[in-house]
């Protein structure tokens, strides 16, 4: 289904999933005036994922959920939330920020996981929860695949993976590969935190 509209478009380093929170501290000019333009109207922005000058083709629309603080010279930091994934179809420079034709889409039909493997995935979140930072790991995180992802010190490249899939049970599917190989992975950065600690113990 196409939008019909010119989407803003904030490229960051970053891969927005849907339902994930995004703080944002926004400092330039023109991002002023287009989350601005946001908290106004009630609309959306896109957060696209922008690296080594190449601009991803999906991304993910974000709205402002409350601001949190506003200095006197214009700066604000907002806390906002993923919502929509689009793909752009082609770009428009005419106001200060970017902004994208954009068609949004949603998974294909009948590519839901099946119960059973919803049911490792949960299973093999919570082996590794106990081993994340308590900034990575949200209660509730255990739930489908983009739940899941957002709780998880994923790289950019395999979430950007995740956003772009059509299907639930090949994002589920994924997880599931990746959490076998992160537990272990976890257990020993976590070691090697702790021994480092530990030799510093008593020293001046």
């Amino acid at each position: 289904m196409s939008s019909g509209l010119l989407l803003p478009l904030f490229p960051l380093e970053v891969v927005l999933l849907p339902r994930a929170p995004l703080p944002l501290h926004i400092f330039e000019d023109r991002y002023k005036q287009m989350i601005d333009e946001a908290i106004e109207q009630h609309s959306e922005f896109g957060v696209v994922l922008a690296k080594e000058n190449a601009l991803a083709h999906v991304g993910c629309t974000a709205s402002v959920e409350r601001v949190i603080e506003r200095y006197p010279d214009g700066r604000l930091d907002i806390a906002a939330v993923g919502r929509r994934r689009f793909e752009i179809l082609f770009l428009n420079e005419e106001k200060p920020y970017l902004r994208g034709a954009v068609e949004f889409f949603e998974d294909e039909p009948d590519t839901a996981a099946a119960p059973e493997a919803g049911g490792r995935l949960s299973a093999l979140f919570e082996q590794v929860r106990p081993l994340l930072r308590e900034q990575e790991s949200d209660p509730g995180a255990a739930g489908d695949s983009f739940q899941t992802a957002a709780a998880l010190p994923l790289d950019l490249e395999f979430k950007q993976k995740l956003l772009t899939s059509h299907s639930e049970a090949d994002r589920v599917e994924w997880l599931c590969e990746y959490l076998k190989g992160l537990a272990p992975r976890l257990a020993l950065t976590r070691r090697v935190e702790r021994s480092a600690r530990g030799n510093g113990k008593g020293r001046g």
